[in-house]
């Protein structure tokens, strides 16, 4: 039998946080999907939002919930923004190196909500990029790839481990605890800004387990990203940009923006997002981003690798205006866990990350909150993990699994990201909610592989949640 003390599924930051934060002697296996840069966190652009210093905490925390829009938990806004002032320090004595000024003070910028430049960067606009790579090395820990948990073994209270196909082959790995850090569920949609591994299996698990997720329908589209590249993950332009002063203009060179807030290129992303969508479906004009504001050699260095990115797609930055379309990129809400990261009603399982649901980003993420909250709440899983004993035997499971991949079932899978980003996407009606889950119930009774079946199985319960929630609310927008 593979027995370990901890299991963590995934390896972003929040996954890798905390198997960088157990102590030597516990014996711990890191599960990647995929290689280990397909992940989110690798392709996180524009920073992590830190407070100031001590008298910014209280601020910080009041931007949050502003950007919440009410649905925030203020106990957990208040760990993420206390503790995430203090986990910074720790990253930088760690020896993690953000970027500086010449004269070695900390560079700070803004982005679209926040009241104060407070998002730290590194490598200009590759902070992911290099969070990760930084966590990389410090990892010492077993990081099996090309592993699909494909189920969780569960009896009663206890999460006993997970079953894993693994190059074709299925496996139960065991242990004292598991913690999902799995990110969001980026591949519903058609189009995106996520990882090609971020398809909502976990969501899809903890349902057909009845492990609750909360706050499904609180999706957030990134305003800015450039769709016309191939593969399904669409090319993010950082919010960092319009913190930096790009701006978003219509093909005749007007910035519309003003029309619907005050805040223009500021706004919120749910503001930004949702009029750049029904600006162009009341016009049918092309949005661009102008980068009028910035020279050539600003561009290259504050943001080399969204600058060398576009080069390549054969724009001539910054003269060229680049088209843009929001894209989904963020879900708020998740498994439903404690303040300590753990799923309620478990003795021994976790979630920390976006695929959690800890309501420190309400019905809005605060732009560059996710990489703290991944930091903040890998290291409050992990301190109760050490903290707690309980009499755990493990108990042997079934290897059997379901078909994960039948004939069909890719075609199935785009129809499926047309209809969410159609109809569960930035702008919902009833009907179109309604159509939808139609389509995913006459698909979910046909006999189809199991990787597909979960994804309908979350996609149901984002149409559900929205259906409950009548009335518009933060990024959950009705008409």
């Amino acid at each position: 039998m593979n027995i370990y003390d901890v299991i963590i599924v995934g390896s972003g930051i929040a996954g890798l946080n905390a198997s960088a934060l157990f102590d030597k002697s516990k014996k711990v296996l890191v599960l990647c999907k995929d290689n280990s840069w397909n992940c989110n966190t690798f392709y996180a652009q524009g920073g992590v939002a830190v407070a100031l210093d001590e008298e910014d905490i209280n601020l910080h925390i009041q931007d949050t919930i502003s950007a919440g829009d009410g649905l925030c938990d203020k106990e957990a806004v208040e760990i993420l923004c206390k503790d995430g002032f203090k986990e910074i320090q720790n990253w930088i004595k760690r020896g993690f190196e953000f970027d500086r000024d010449k004269d070695g003070k900390l560079l700070y910028t803004k982005e679209a909500a926040h009241s104060k430049n407070r998002i730290l960067h590194a490598g200009g606009d590759a902070t992911g990029r290099y969070m990760h790579l930084f966590l990389m090395r410090e990892n010492q820990n077993t990081l099996l790839y090309k592993s699909t948990v494909t189920d969780l073994l569960i009896e009663d209270d206890i999460c006993y481990g997970v079953r894993v196909s693994h190059l074709g082959e299925i496996k139960n790995f065991y242990a004292k605890s598991v913690i999902i850090a799995t990110g969001g569920i980026g591949s519903l949609y058609e189009y995106h800004t996520n990882s090609k591994s971020i398809s909502a299996d976990l969501h899809g698990i903890c349902i057909t387990k009845g492990i609750k997720l909360r706050d499904m329908e609180m999706l957030q589209f990134h305003p800015t990203a450039y769709i016309h590249n191939r593969g399904a993950r669409k090319q993010l332009l950082s919010e960092a940009l319009r913190g930096e002063g790009a701006y978003i203009v219509d093909e005749n060179g007007k910035r519309f923006l003003f029309d619907y807030d005050k805040r223009a290129e500021l706004s919120p992303r749910n503001i930004v997002a949702q009029a750049i969508y029904d600006y162009r479906q009341k016009t049918n004009l092309e949005i661009y981003l102008n980068f009028d504001n910035f020279t050539k050699e600003f561009f290259k260095k504050r943001f080399p690798t969204i600058y060398f990115n576009l080069k390549d797609l054969g724009f001539n930055l910054p003269d060229d205006n680049v088209p843009i379309s929001p894209a989904f990129h963020y879900a708020m809400g998740g498994i439903e866990t404690d303040l300590n990261a753990k799923v309620k009603g478990f003795k021994n399982l976790y979630a920390i990350g976006e695929v959690a649901s800890t309501r420190v980003h309400g019905a809005n993420r605060l732009a560059s909150n996710s990489l703290l909250e991944g930091i903040v709440f890998s290291k409050r899983a992990v301190d109760d993990i050490e903290s707690k004993t309980f009499d755990f035997k493990i108990k042997e499971f079934s290897k059997n699994e379901d078909i994960l991949i039948k004939d069909g079932d890719k075609e199935l899978k785009h129809q499926l990201r047309v209809l969410m980003w159609k109809n569960a996407g930035i702008i919902r009606s009833y009907e179109g909610l309604k159509s939808t889950l139609e389509w995913i119930d006459d698909k979910l009774d046909q006999k189809r592989g199991k990787l597909l079946k979960l994804r309908l199985l979350t996609s149901k319960e984002i149409i559900k949640s929205a259906l409950k929630r009548k009335k518009s609310l933060g990024a959950h927008y009705m008409i």
